[in-house]
């Protein structure tokens, strides 16, 4: 039996199973030696970034679309998003041949737009509204509404729900049918936005798979489900930080929270910096090029080290759609994070031989400086430069300031909290 009912929406997941059949790729359950190796269990990595959107999205759009009637779907449909959910609804609305309309925000990078428009292709229409996806949604429903369409929610929808939860479908399928699947399934970390693959997976989970653990994994700049749990229902936030921008949303769905009260075990959540330090772990080790909502659940499994050992443990790897152009900020982030990377708002006496003595005296033999800007200052004694300097040990930090103290430099540290250090880094 494939149909759960009660306090929850009506899920048949069989159906959702033949609706994606010859739609989503059934994307494979991999065993990673490296972070089996790390975390001594046995870690196994659901690769829904080789969907053929590369995303999981996919399931719960196609799914909600296929489900509506012949009338319906000549009259239209709508998406808001400036990511994966929109390539999943482009390429859904190629499949079906309906017309779809795409709203996204103004500020959405041409590298997604132009993804969109190729899954899409003449059966989509792209239009770019509001400074943020919060705008850009409340058009895309106007719209809808004026329109006579139906809007094609990006997690808050049972049927969008139901498409996502075949990818845990397949996940027990997988486990299974593998040479190391005895005991089952002991955690499975799920990222966790809007809360649509968390309910679809985590319902699917707890009839079929109830022993296992389930945690939720959340951006820690954007912590809208987070947040729900803290105060009995969903909130919304006034800023987010968007880098995990798979993941990160002002709010989240009211269907999805119910839900993922009920069968989430825990919820965790995990800094962009700490994502950062995986994606470029991922793509290192094993060769996998992770968007940052994909890397999310293998983010937290250093908080859960103690926890999973000796365990079977599954991580989704939600979607790959990471742009290239990103990789510097990611790597930036990274290094903040694993606290190699400073800056500093240094006074130099201006006169000859003042940047020469800093390097000799305060910097260690394996410091270097990343960034220098100055600004000689006429008729003033000190002009100030912006100083970034990457260390080789995390250590070394401790000998620097030292080495600053001890030299009397005349200097700011800018912390990440700071207002300054958003306007100069």
């Amino acid at each position: 039996m494939s149909t759960i009912t009660g306090t929850k929406p009506a899920f048949d997941f069989q159906a959702a199973a033949l609706r994606l059949k010859n739609v989503a790729i059934k994307t494979p359950l991999q065993y990673n030696r490296n972070l089996s190796k790390k975390y001594q269990c046995n870690v196994y990595l659901k690769r829904e970034d080789l969907q053929v959107v590369r995303s999981y999205k996919l399931r719960g759009a196609y799914n909600m679309m296929k489900s509506l009637s012949a009338e319906q779907l000549a009259s239209g449909v709508v998406c808001a998003s400036a990511g994966n959910h929109a390539q999943g609804f482009a390429y859904s609305c190629k499949k079906l041949n309906v017309k779809g309309i795409v709203f996204m925000p103004v500020i959405t990078p041409n590298q997604k737009i132009n993804q969109t428009k190729m899954f899409g292709e003449d059966n989509v229409e792209i239009k770019l509204v509001g400074d943020n996806y919060d705008e850009c949604a409340a058009a895309a429903k106007e719209f809808t509404k004026a329109n006579n369409m139906t809007f094609i929610h990006p997690f808050d929808e049972p049927r969008v729900m139901e498409g996502q939860a075949t990818v845990g479908m397949e996940i027990l399928e997988q486990f299974d049918s593998s040479s190391s699947g005895d005991g089952g399934i002991d955690y499975l970390f799920l990222p966790v936005g809007g809360g649509g693959l968390a309910s679809g997976v985590g319902t699917y989970f707890k009839a079929w798979s109830p022993k296992t653990k389930i945690i939720g994994v959340e951006p820690e700049g954007s912590p809208s489900m987070y947040k729900a749990f803290q105060e009995g229902g969903p909130v919304t936030l006034t800023t987010i930080d968007t880098f995990v921008d798979g993941a990160a949303v002002k709010r989240s769905g009211d269907l999805t929270y119910k839900i993922c009260r009920e069968v989430l075990d825990g919820l965790h959540l995990s800094p962009e910096g700490k994502v950062c330090s995986v994606i470029l772990q991922l793509y290192t080790q094993d060769a996998i090029v992770a968007e940052p909502a994909g890397a999310l659940a293998v983010s937290a499994l250093s908080d859960y080290a103690g926890e999973i050992k000796g365990k079977n443990v599954v991580c989704v790897v939600s979607g790959g759609n990471n742009d290239i152009d990103r990789m510097n900020e990611i790597k930036e982030r990274s290094l903040q994070y694993e606290g190699l990377k400073h800056y500093f708002l240094i006074r130099f006496a201006q006169r000859p031989g003042a940047l020469k003595e800093f390097v000799n005296n305060v910097l260690g033999p394996d410091d270097d400086i990343t960034r220098f800007e100055y600004m000689q200052k006429h008729n003033k004694e000190t002009g100030p430069a912006l100083v970034g300097i990457e260390l080789k040990r995390k250590e070394d930090y401790g000998v620097l300031l030292s080495n600053l103290k001890k030299f009397n430099i005349n200097y700011t540290e800018l912390k990440k909290d700071d207002n300054m250090f958003g306007y100069v880094v």
